[in-house]
């Protein structure tokens, strides 16, 4: 029996959190070291970049830095195309469409994000597990969350 690489897709707010977090046991930032070592899939689109590239220039974040993060994504991420008629209207930001439309034509695993719009669809659509990025990098490092003390 194969292992099957997880797959993933980020939300641009997952990757600001990367660039901009003095944390060095962030989520964010582990969650990318992790995808550099190859321990799961990172699926990314053209729209997804170019909306990740302004909310990084509108954070004011250095041209080499954005250099930085775009390329081990240009030559190590799975580029897909997105037809315009997989995109469907389902959450209030159109942006959050593509990001959604992204995940499940790319076939991914899971969509992480911050983003509270994505609450809405009770942690899945079609097949794609959407999740904040600490319980995902629970999964991909394969242990389980700190136990919850209860009163």
């Amino acid at each position: 029996m194969t292992n099957k690489k997880l797959r993933a897709v980020f939300d641009t707010n997952v990757f600001v959190s990367a660039v901009l977090t003095r944390n060095p046991e962030s989520p964010t930032r582990e969650l990318l070291e992790r995808w550099a070592e190859d321990e799961f899939g990172l699926v990314i689109c053209n729209p997804l970049s170019d909306e990740l590239i302004e909310k990084l220039v509108e954070r004011e974040v250095t041209v080499a830095t954005i250099a930085r993060l775009l390329a081990p994504l240009t030559r190590y991420a799975e580029w897909i195309e997105i037809p315009p008629d997989s995109i469907e209207r389902v959450l209030s930001d159109a942006d959050d469409d593509v990001v959604l439309a992204c995940a499940v034509v790319g076939g991914a695993d899971y969509l992480v994000t911050y983003d509270p719009h994505f609450d809405s669809l009770n942690g899945e659509y079609r097949g794609v597990k959407i999740v904040k990025a600490l319980p995902f990098l629970w999964i991909v490092r394969g242990d389980t969350p700190p136990e919850v003390e209860t009163k």
